[in-house]
């Protein structure tokens, strides 16, 4: 490979190839990432969040062919923007955003035009949070854009750039549990930060010749598909999931004025399940359909595809974002008011959709929806306002993402971190007033009178707000505040529901997981009515992953 540690200025291919190599680097250290997490439950996906963002990001620029950082960090960013997923992702997307945006009206950039353009991505990251918090991602990538700055000369080299910048942000990131006290009682730095680091490590590798997997892109894992699902003697039910990018050409249509619904009411008539949206001269469609050769007619009058994904849908993956199953569907009437939130465990979906939720996105601690699986469900419901429960901290930010770049309603992001949360909301669920931002501020009043806590085993050693954890006990705690933690699952539940105050409250109810037996189930009940006999209990047989129990008190 070139050893590009000489050059002072880089063009598209080498900001192709440098990014590629960050994105293959994190890819290997994912885990890694995700180990850091502060909890020490089995939920860790900063990783995989931040590699999953990169990656489409990266994906969208292996599209461009013009050797120009501008046309090449713009496909990076929409690609990102798509495909962000937790908090740290976001936030991955949006210092990405800024670097392409200072890079914009560049062929090729020198070392001073990429020091700015870091600042531009620090900066548009920065603006994006909406209460900033220092020791995190965004403190490793600032001090790192900073210093730098501080340090460039005429004479600094690529090499010397990329040093200062992981030099620093390796500093940076042993100083983040001094900014933020749950990293140091956890003992651990900044998940984000680390993430942040593997990528430049591995942009720094491809500039010194060192990277082996730079040039290629680096891919998700492929799914296994069972082709016995269908045989010579079967007969096409579904139909194909079709997905792709398709890049608009002036040669073709107006490209700045270009209306995508022009695309949508045409898919309307040969499918369903249709998503499409337009993001610069990029329009992301999905679409179910049994004819996709039309679909890809139809859309070639438009433009040139970057990627293109055609799946039989008997073959396709059991796991998928959405909980609804993958039937053909009635287009509905638009309506008025539509409800999007996101849950995981086929117990809790179930129940939410009884409480009138239109769609209820799988996902959660493990698997966060990206930003592009919240517009797929905002096309879905297809109403003039959109109420969004994200139901997870990690999540929000993703969806308010969704919310900005989705115009086809009026979306409302209520920002519940938990199942209970959202329970609570939809328990209470009323559109009769009419009135959206009515709405809107009942939901989030509505949760504001329910605890939520969750039971699950500890992966390791630890102490967290006092409480020490063993290995393999069971920890009970809320949001981010540990509470108790015992080696019998049922006592832990007990004492976490004391700790939450159940004595002075009046509901309880009772959410089991996956693994949870009938002989647990009726021995966590007894014990907790044993110990609050004045409360009125409930249950569910969410059947989720990671949490034993999760307790949700009113």
């Amino acid at each position: 490979m070139i050893n590009y540690g000489d050059i002072k200025s880089i063009d598209g291919e080498m900001f192709d190839l440098f990014v590629s190599s960050g994105a293959a680097k994190l890819k290997v250290n994912a885990q890694t990432v995700n180990d850091l997490n502060v909890f020490p439950i089995p939920d860790g996906d900063t990783g995989d969040n931040m590699f999953r963002t990169i990656n489409g990001g990266v994906n969208a620029m292996k599209g461009v062919s013009e050797n120009s950082i501008a046309k090449k960090s713009k496909a990076l960013s929409d690609g990102m923007l798509l495909n962000a997923r937790g908090n740290s992702g976001v936030i991955l997307s949006q210092i990405f955003a800024g670097i392409a945006k200072g890079l914009q009206d560049s062929e090729t950039a020198d070392i001073k035009k990429l020091c700015e353009a870091f600042e531009e991505g620090v900066k548009t990251a920065y603006g994006a949070v909406v209460n900033p918090v220092e020791g995190t991602i965004l403190t490793v990538a600032r001090e790192a854009a900073e210093a730098a700055t501080a340090r460039l000369t005429a004479e600094t080299t690529l090499e010397a750039f990329a040093k200062d910048i992981i030099n620093e942000m390796r500093a940076s990131l042993e100083r983040t549990p001094d900014l933020l006290a749950v990293l140091k009682e956890a003992g651990v730095i900044d998940s984000g930060g680390a993430g942040l680091l593997f990528i430049a490590e591995g942009a720094a590798e491809a500039i010194n010749g060192e990277s082996a997997e730079a040039g290629g892109g680096a891919e998700e894992k492929a799914v296994e598909l069972d082709f016995n699902k269908f045989t010579e003697d079967s007969v096409m039910q579904f139909g194909y999931c079709t997905e792709f990018l398709l890049r608009l050409q002036r040669a073709k249509t107006d490209v700045d004025n270009f209306d995508v619904n022009v695309i949508i009411d045409y898919l309307s008539e040969i499918g369903d399940s249709i998503v499409a949206f337009k993001t610069g001269t990029i329009v992301k469609v999905h679409v179910h359909t049994m004819t996709p050769h039309k679909v890809l007619e139809f859309c070639q009058r438009y433009g040139e595809f970057l990627t293109i994904k055609i799946e039989n849908m008997t073959l396709q993956h059991n796991e998928t974002h959405f909980a609804e199953p993958e039937l053909p569907k009635v287009k509905k009437s638009r309506r008025k008011f539509g409800l999007c939130t996101v849950a995981t465990g086929v117990g809790v979906i179930e129940v939410f959709k009884e409480l009138g939720a239109d769609v209820v996105i799988d996902g959660g601690q493990g698997k966060n929806p990206s930003t592009s699986d919240f517009v797929k469900a905002f096309e879905e419901i297809d109403a003039d306002n959109i109420f969004v429960l994200p139901n997870n901290g990690n999540i929000i930010m993703a969806a308010r993402q969704a919310a900005e770049l989705y115009d086809g309603a009026k979306v409302y992001v209520v920002p519940s971190k938990n199942i209970g949360q959202a329970y609570a909301s939809l328990s209470m669920l009323d559109y009769s007033s009419e009135n959206a931002d009515e709405i809107a501020a009942t939901l989030e009043d509505d949760m504001k009178n329910v605890v939520t806590g969750m039971v699950c085993k500890a992966i390791r050693d630890v102490t967290v707000n006092g409480v020490e954890v063993k290995n393999d006990d069971y920890i009970g705690f809320t949001d981010k505040t540990m509470l108790a933690s015992t080696p019998d699952k049922t006592e832990t539940l007990v004492r976490l529901c004391e700790a939450l105050g159940l004595a002075e409250k009046e509901f309880l109810t009772l959410v089991y997981g996956a693994d949870a037996t009938d002989e647990e189930k009726i021995g966590m009940r007894g014990k907790v009515a044993e110990k609050f006999p004045d409360a009125e209990i409930y249950e569910i047989d969410g059947k989720q992953e990671v949490y034993d129990v999760i307790a949700i008190i009113e």
